[in-house]
């Protein structure tokens, strides 16, 4: 980067810009995996939720959820996976409004990189945090009780469906991020947004035994989609829906493409 200006890179060819961006990206990438890594006590935290959330729905509450034709727990674990990879999009959040507060993001912005490389960075790194613990509540997972009963490869189309999903909501946790004044302010209007569509979703218990009002919102709202994706594939049987895992990848790229470009134009306004 030294001796080139960023009006030279914008100057140069669309495919070496895109070269330099996805530069740029690995490199701001392997500084937040390794900020990250300086941290062990967010990465245990951040592993410990989702477990005690098994553990209070599979042996506290589970006995209170009947799912016809399949165990609760087997029911169960999509959904937690699913809440566990959107939670963790709200990482983007607190570390980017963290990166601003530090004047981090201006010395950033005054380099010769891609606008987009400080928050393609920050997104990736969150989704490698976020498969590191899908591996650990998966483990816990079959511990309890989950059987991969619809193939490895279903379990793993399943998960493929889950992080690409949790990828287009860090971008807009990422503007949340940029917006808010301080990394606990992120963290509080993340949360609010989070709860509803995450709880109100067919999760945790079916959604044929909520309100007929609720049912429409839980079926068709995003993270209801994608839960219902992730178990017709990683449990199958009478939860089996090809149409969902479509609607889930549909979801999926409008939210990447509408919250990438608002991310992008809120960068370059920040400062």
């Amino acid at each position: 980067m030294s001796g080139v200006t960023i009006a030279q890179v914008e100057k140069l060819p669309p495919a070496q810009r895109l070269m330099w961006a996805f530069r740029d990206m690995k490199v701001v990438t392997w500084r937040n995996l390794m900020a990250s890594l300086r941290i062990p006590e967010a990465i245990f935290f951040s592993s410990l939720q989702p477990i005690m959330f098994v553990l209070l729905f599979r042996y506290v509450f589970g006995g209170a959820i009947p799912v016809p034709g399949v165990s609760y727990v087997n029911f169960l674990m999509p959904g937690i996976f699913v809440q566990t990879v959107c939670f963790g999009a709200v990482a983007t959040a607190i570390g980017l409004s963290e990166d601003l507060s530090k004047g981090l993001i201006e010395r950033f912005r005054a380099l010769p990189m891609a606008r987009s490389a400080v928050l393609a960075g920050r997104t990736t790194a969150d989704l490698v945090r976020n498969i590191f613990v899908l591996v650990i509540l998966t483990v816990v997972g079959i511990l309890v009780g989950f059987r991969l009963d619809n193939g490895v490869l279903n379990f793993l189309l399943g998960c493929l469906v889950m992080i690409v999903f949790a990828y287009s909501l860090s971008w807009g946790f990422a503007i949340i991020g940029l917006k808010a004044p301080n990394a606990e302010t992120a963290q509080l209007m993340s949360f609010p947004i989070l709860f509803p569509i995450t709880f109100a979703s067919g999760a945790f218990a079916p959604v044929e035994t909520m309100p007929h009002w609720l049912q429409t919102f839980a079926t068709y709202q995003p993270v209801g989609v994608v839960v219902a994706a992730t178990r017709s594939l990683m449990v199958g049987g009478p939860f089996l829906d090809t149409t969902k895992i479509y609607w889930a990848f549909a979801w999926s790229a409008v939210l990447l493409a509408v919250f990438s470009v608002l991310a992008v134009r809120s960068y370059r306004k920040v400062g």
